[in-house]
């Protein structure tokens, strides 16, 4: 079986074009995640809060974050794409939360074969209300659980290159010292 985060190339033209494994469709109130042992998804919970995840949500895969986790991307499509499927995005901004104490990278992408999206090039380009939206979900969705969460204003495009960068080589020094 292919495992998504280790078998995966994470694309031929980084870091101005990536794979992502999506996750979670637009749309759910269903947070998946990938299991790292297995590459399987998991359910990880249903969100406490009534809201919904604003865009397609997944990871690049051969990446780790600051979180110990693959870096985590929203990627902008026109339609809800299914779980595991793999999608060529560009990055248009960043939103970095403080979540539990680290960092939390939220690169937001386009998906490239979406022509309703694939022409934006910068975040600050989609309608304002979209940005407000994505960041006012990540503020909230764990309220009722609790816990709280900060979350910076969307940073430009090239602010993505040294985190997807900095993901890439420590994802490959993990796996060069044999974690995986």
């Amino acid at each position: 079986m292919i495992h998504p985060w280790h078998d995966v190339t994470p694309g031929e033209n980084l870091p101005g074009e990536f794979h992502v494994v999506i996750e979670i469709p637009m749309g759910s109130s269903v947070k998946y995640e990938l299991d790292k042992r297995t590459g399987l998804l998991k359910l990880d919970r249903v969100l406490y809060s009534a809201v919904y995840y604003p865009a397609n949500y997944g990871f690049i895969p051969q990446t780790l974050a600051q979180d110990d986790d693959p870096l985590d991307v929203l990627v902008l499509c026109q339609e809800a794409v299914v779980p595991l499927t793999l999608v060529k995005a560009r990055a248009i901004g960043l939103m970095t939360m403080i979540d539990s104490g680290k960092k939390d990278h939220k690169v937001l992408a386009v998906a490239v074969h979406d022509p309703e999206f694939n022409g934006f090039r910068q975040a600050n380009e989609l309608p304002q209300h979209r940005l407000t939206m994505l960041r006012r979900f990540f503020q909230d969705y764990k309220q009722l659980e609790g816990k709280a969460v900060e979350v910076d204003e969307m940073a430009p495009a090239e602010q993505t290159i040294p985190i997807i960068q900095d993901a890439l080589q420590c994802y490959s020094e993990h796996r060069r010292r044999g974690f995986w």
